[in-house]
């Protein structure tokens, strides 16, 4: 029998080779097709029966919905501007404290409400529980806003609140006055209709969140400590209800923080003798200084989508994608590379998938004809979940590779630690609850801030800390925020209430219902 030519081997070898692949392929492509059609990580609690708890129904009528607009529209008008850790607007924080005092009357006298000052205009709400056994939980917001000028554009004067279109204009109105001023009217109400919770609970108002929250946040942390108190869980500002935002998905998205991003700031600099611009040299300290900074901009942090709570993202909303993207969103397993590819094209989801990396201020030079000595420039980081602090400087060092940059940390923190999203996660699920039960077409889905709260020096004293505010945002309201004509409906601002006002009541639960899939498992 002749013995089979190298060709006939090579082409036997070729088949096997492509049924193989084909085989592999067939196999992952079904994998996916189950996964996408059976993929629904929302089921669970929100079918399961809750603890019977006697809600006090949160019905507003005229007459109230008159009076938290116009108390809303006061506290917009206090100009609570920080300019700096060092520099503050003391007169307008003084006359906030005096509005809060007026607003909310019962708050303030209540037996049940214990109030402290926290360094001079910070404050601190301890509400009693009629079950000291179960754990309190914290709601956080914030007293100041970063400065705003009408001359950048405003529809209207940035403090003046406003009213245009059903919408009240001013800064803070979602950062973060509404959610303060949401947090104390909805405990007002329901102090008034005789309230009483089981589960205590705190209320922290930082006066220079802005700023870093040296001041305000870290004191009332440090008091809270003194006393030896622990929580079931903090709920800050954040994230938010995103409308038509995401693309491809059908309905809105509620998104609750789950982490933040860490934080750095550097600086570079070139030191070199100066001289006169008639005889320069070949490269100066600005142009030295250009090229390293050309370099960061040019090779930016590695690509890390898949790697933290976005994951967990995408998950929850796959199954509100139409096809394609479903089946693409339901096998992060798979498409993870794509998808973070495609991410990284815009500015505002590239914060999704990696430390970003800013240069945000530039100085050299004081004369036109004079080789500066020095330049410098900072640059600011957002450091993603899947990396550390110390990482992103190696990284910079390594990116510059020019020993004639000097860089200097000059202050920064690690991503916060991811809190639970589970069927088991308290804090979570109430608050999850407490959007399904108001805006039942929504999907609720974990999410990471990309920008920082006061609510990261809160860490030491739980291990869940959730960043969301029911503020609806549609496409181009996110620039709003830091930024011009910064505004929220006043049907938005009346959801905020209600929103506080029934989560405040969803916590007095002992402890969360069993999963309904585990109850129907056969």
């Amino acid at each position: 029998m002749t013995e089979p030519g190298p060709k006939f081997k090579t082409i036997k070898f070729l088949k096997i080779i492509f049924c193989s692949f084909f085989i592999t392929v067939l196999l992952l492509f079904i994998i996916a097709s189950i996964r996408t059609l059976s993929l629904d990580v929302n089921v669970g609690l929100q079918l399961a029966n809750w603890e019977k708890t006697s809600n006090i129904s949160p019905l507003i009528d005229q007459h109230q919905r008159e009076e938290l607009l116009a108390n809303f529209k006061e506290a917009i008008r206090i100009p609570t501007v920080s300019f700096s850790e060092r520099e503050s607007n003391a007169t307008a924080l003084l006359q906030f404290d005096r509005l809060l005092r007026k607003a909310f009357p019962t708050v303030f006298s209540s037996s049940l409400v214990r109030h402290e000052l926290v360094a001079n205009y910070s404050h601190l709400f301890s509400v009693q529980g009629s079950q000291p056994d179960l754990m309190p939980y914290m709601l956080l917001a914030h007293i100041d806003v970063v400065p705003a000028s009408e001359s950048d554009g405003w529809e209207a004067p940035p403090f003046s609140a406003a009213e245009i279109d059903g919408f009240i204009y001013g800064r803070g109105t979602i950062d973060d006055k509404g959610s303060l001023m949401g947090i104390l009217q909805a405990l007002e109400y329901l102090l008034i209709k005789g309230y009483a919770p089981r589960r205590g609970f705190y209320i922290g108002l930082g006066h220079d969140e802005e700023v870093n929250g040296y001041k305000g946040a870290m004191n009332i942390v440090r008091a809270l400590k003194q006393r030896g108190v622990q929580l079931s869980f903090v709920l800050d500002e954040g994230l938010a209800v995103l409308d038509g935002v995401i693309s491809g998905l059908e309905g809105p998205a509620a998104l609750i923080g789950i982490s933040e991003k860490g934080s750095a700031t550097v600086k570079l600099s070139v030191s070199m003798v100066p001289g006169h611009s008639s005889m320069p040299p070949r490269e100066t300290s600005i142009g030295i200084l250009a090229a390293a900074v050309k370099r960061l901009e040019e090779n930016p942090m590695p690509r890390l989508f898949g790697h933290g709570p976005e994951y967990g993202t995408f998950e929850h909303l796959a199954h509100k994608f139409g096809l394609p993207l479903k089946f693409i969103m339901s096998n992060l397993w798979l498409f993870a590379p794509l998808i973070g590819r495609v991410l990284e094209r815009k500015p505002d989801t590239n914060a999704f998938v990696r430390t970003t990396t800013a240069v945000t201020m530039f100085n050299a030079g004081v004369k036109v004809n004079i080789i500066p000595s020095l330049a410098e420039a900072h640059v600011n980081l957002r450091i993603h979940s899947a990396q550390s602090l110390q990482e992103v400087l190696d990284l910079i060092q390594s990116t510059v590779g020019d020993q004639r940059v000097k860089i200097e940390f000059v202050e920064g923190f690690d991503p916060l630690p991811v809190s639970s999203a589970d069927e088991k996660s308290l804090g979570f699920q109430i608050i999850k609850k407490t959007v399904l039960d108001m805006f039942p077409t929504v999907t609720v889905a974990p999410g990471i801030c990309v920008g920082n709260t006061d609510s990261r020096h809160f860490k030491d004293l739980t291990n869940d800390i959730y960043r969301f505010v029911p503020v609806w945002f549609k496409p181009g309201d996110a620039q709003r925020f830091h930024g011009i004509n910064e505004r929220i409906s006043k049907k938005n601002y009346e959801d905020l209430v209600v929103f506080y006002f029934s989560l405040i009541q969803n916590c007095d639960i002992q402890k969360l219902p069993e999963p309904h899939s585990s109850a129907h498992e056969l």
